[in-house]
């Protein structure tokens, strides 16, 4: 019988060493795992659902996109000069007119009355007037009548006078009879010389009462055509060429005096009228520059006016052409109009997208480097444009963001990707 053989220990790696290993990295793994994510929220999403965008280093051009429209540089309001009831509207609502063009006809019965009673007025003063200068015309001949027999009068009693101061002188009349002849003489000549003046002080007075009658009589002639303009002013004329706007009067209409009827768009030139958001009040301003294209041409315009006022979140601005205007520009046109409010930068850029309405902003969900799940990371977005948002902090260029909207996610703060 032979003696036992001792069995020697194979050396080298067995399959069983492998699993222990692989086993303990395993478990390392999901204790560094659970490490990491003790107290984390996670929330599984389909990776095809969500948008992820990466971030870019690039210039960022400030500007903002609006919709113009195109509007006359001046607009006529037409607002009635006498009130009447509308019978007839002669040019219809965007219709070319001339100045000058009738665009509606009024009657006032009240101001045909009145007219009729303003030229028997008239009439009535015109005929006293003429009958006043009549009697002037008549007084002054009898006060020259008057003064001509005081100077044959006078006449007469200076020669009276010197045949007796001779005949005096020779002793054939008495002195009486001679003193009666030169008093007399001397008498006519004071009382002409009062005559006279009086009728210098009749001449002056008559002459201003002339004067003062004429210009009541013009007045009234003024007055007359005035109200006859009135009435003329019954048809809504066209104050300047253009284009007939709105017209708000219907046949029968009674329309009060100064009423607005309508607007009359002069077509010469034009502008752009825009609306903007509330959010852009402080940095919009005059002289800023935007451009819009039409036919596959592009248009320079800039700022002209900005209104102030904001309704509904917007304000109001309008906008000039600087250079070329488009061919066959018509009122009520719109485009799509690139609004410049500063230089390009060179910044961190963010694509836009449907976070920024759940966290305004401030926080992100980056994707790690394994592209496998996003965690929540706090930034600062400065300006922004219809494409991107100017990144202050938080992200760095290369990576990548979910940008779709944040509401399935709720408030997890790690997203895991599937």
């Amino acid at each position: 019988m032979g003696m036992d053989r001792k069995i020697e220990k194979k050396k080298g790696i067995r399959p069983k060493h492998v699993i222990y290993t692989v086993t303990g990295i395993a478990v390392v793994a999901l204790l560094v795992y659970l490490i990491k994510t003790a107290g984390t929220s996670t929330f599984r999403a389909d990776k095809e659902k969500i948008t992820i965008s990466a971030v870019e280093a690039g210039s960022f051009k400030d500007y903002i996109s609006i919709i113009g429209t195109v509007a006359p540089m001046t607009t006529i309001y037409l607002d009635v000069e006498e009130g009447g009831k509308v019978t007839e509207k002669v040019i219809e609502e965007g219709e070319l007119v001339k100045k000058g063009d009738v665009i509606i006809r009024m009657v006032n019965n009240d101001l045909n009355l009145q007219i009729l009673n303003t030229e028997s007025q008239l009439a009535y003063q015109s005929n006293e007037l003429r009958n006043t200068l009549i009697g002037m015309e008549q007084q002054k001949i009898s006060n020259k009548q008057q003064l001509l027999n005081i100077d044959y009068e006078l006449i007469r009693l200076k020669r009276n006078y010197e045949q007796n101061k001779e005949l005096f002188d020779k002793g054939f009349i008495s002195k009486e009879n001679y003193l009666i002849s030169k008093d007399n003489f001397e008498l006519a000549q004071r009382d002409r010389e009062l005559r006279y003046e009086r009728m210098v002080q009749d001449s002056i007075f008559r002459e201003n009462q002339k004067a003062q009658m004429n210009n009541s009589l013009r007045n009234m002639q003024q007055n007359l055509a005035m109200v006859r303009q009135r009435l003329e002013d019954l048809n809504v004329k066209a104050p300047a060429d253009g284009q007939l706007g709105t017209l708000d009067i219907e046949i029968g209409q009674s329309i009060s005096r100064g009423q607005r009827i309508g607007q009359l768009q002069i077509m010469d030139k034009f502008k752009v009228v825009a609306q903007v958001d509330e959010h852009y009040i402080d940095r919009v301003r005059r002289d800023l520059t935007a451009t819009f294209e039409r036919q596959d041409k592009q248009f320079d315009i800039d700022v002209m006016k900005v209104y102030p006022e904001v309704r509904d979140g917007r304000f109001q601005v309008d906008l000039q052409f600087t250079n070329e205007i488009p061919d066959n520009l018509r009122t009520g046109q719109t485009y799509h109009i690139r609004l410049e409010l500063g230089q390009p930068v060179e910044a961190v850029l963010l694509p836009r997208g449907g976070f920024f309405q759940s966290t305004g902003g401030q926080w992100v969900f980056v994707l790690d480097e394994n592209g496998k799940s996003a965690t929540k990371r706090n930034i600062r977005i400065g300006r922004q444009n219809p494409l991107y948002y100017e990144v202050l902090e938080g992200l760095a260029p290369g990576e990548k963001v979910i940008t779709s909207s944040y509401e399935m996610f709720g408030t997890n703060e790690r997203i895991e990707m599937r």
